[in-house]
């Protein structure tokens, strides 16, 4: 039976009332301009990518540290549409290194990078969710799926 991986990407549901997903205006600030024919046309083709969710591409690299880098980049760059957001969370060069990353306003990830053998490790592997700080009071927060700031 040859089953295919499953992606590491879903999406969102972005009619669902009171869920904001960054909306803009990315046409409507540009359409009475008429700089470039695309704007006079009247092209409304938008800037941003709305509605994808990459949880379980993080829940995944978390998974793979301590692997070879390659592997685990190849499997991830076969399951995703795109391979830019593997680098949100996976640092190459040293200044890139972020102990965490913020994903939305509530859901935190552990920061990840590829060391001088090419190992994926954690940037800072004594972090965990006790460390942790609220954005707000009002969301329920999480960092790697363990829920903080709720005390």
């Amino acid at each position: 039976m040859n089953k295919e991986k499953s992606k590491l990407f879903r999406k969102v549901n972005t009619t669902t009332f009171n869920v904001h997903h960054n909306f803009c205006g990315d046409f409507k600030d540009a359409r009475h301009k008429k700089e470039t024919l695309e704007l006079t046309k009247g092209k409304m083709s938008g800037k941003k990518e709305r509605g994808l969710d990459y949880t379980p591409l993080y829940r995944f690299l978390l998974s793979k540290v301590g692997y070879d880098w390659n592997e685990v980049f190849s499997e991830a760059k076969s399951r995703l549409d795109k391979s830019e957001p593997i680098f949100w969370q996976v640092a190459l060069t040293e200044q890139d290194k972020k102990d965490f990353i913020r994903v939305g306003e509530s859901y935190y990830f552990s920061g990840l990078y590829v060391d001088n053998i090419g190992i994926l490790q954690l940037t800072n592997p004594k972090l965990q969710a006790k460390d942790m700080k609220p954005y707000c009071d009002c969301c329920t927060h999480t960092f790697n799926g363990k829920l903080f700031g709720t005390e």
